[in-house]
């Protein structure tokens, strides 16, 4: 199975494309898509999606998956979020892959151990997990990894539980 994990934003989407099944999970791919700034909001959407596209058209993930909406004070930053996250969704439905949704914290917290965890302890922690040598860089990607990994994680309970005591959706 071939995860793409990504953290959406307005300003840079950070992503990690994981292989797992079989042996332990592997690290393909991760990096960042960097709209460029200042532009109107509507062509960083565009330059999100085509990104994603490519990535999409070279690794051919079976998912991808997204984090979650986190709401911060400040609600015009959340809406803006929003709209990156349908560039991602928009991305991945234009070819027909399946989209699961992890909140913020529950990847944190299955990554790290903890929900409330630092950017710098997921990369930390994605690191120790795929035995890299180095922390994947920027941090955005080591989150869009950290997304990866949560749904590695997820399935492989799934596999050995037929799925009991979890919701799927």
């Amino acid at each position: 199975m071939i995860v793409l994990g990504v953290d959406p934003g307005a300003t840079v989407t950070g992503y990690g494309v994981v292989a797992a099944g079989g042996a332990p999970a592997a690290l393909i791919e991760c990096g960042a898509i960097r709209p460029r700034a200042g532009g109107p909001l509507a062509e960083r959407l565009l330059e999100i999606f085509q990104g994603l596209t490519e990535v999409i058209d070279r690794v051919r993930p079976d998912v991808v998956c997204v984090e979650g909406v986190f709401y911060g004070r400040n609600a015009r930053t959340t809406v803006i979020l929003g709209h990156a996250r349908g560039a991602v969704l928009l991305a991945a439905a234009a070819r027909t892959i399946p989209v699961v949704e992890y909140p913020p914290a529950e990847v944190k917290s299955l990554i790290v151990g903890t929900g409330v965890a630092s950017k710098e302890q997921v990369a930390f922690m994605v690191q120790k997990h795929l035995s890299l040598a180095d922390v994947p860089e920027p941090e955005d990607a080591a989150d869009g990894v950290a997304v990866a990994l949560c749904h590695v994680f997820h399935d492989a309970v799934d596999r050995r539980t037929g799925g009991v005591g979890r919701k799927h959706g």
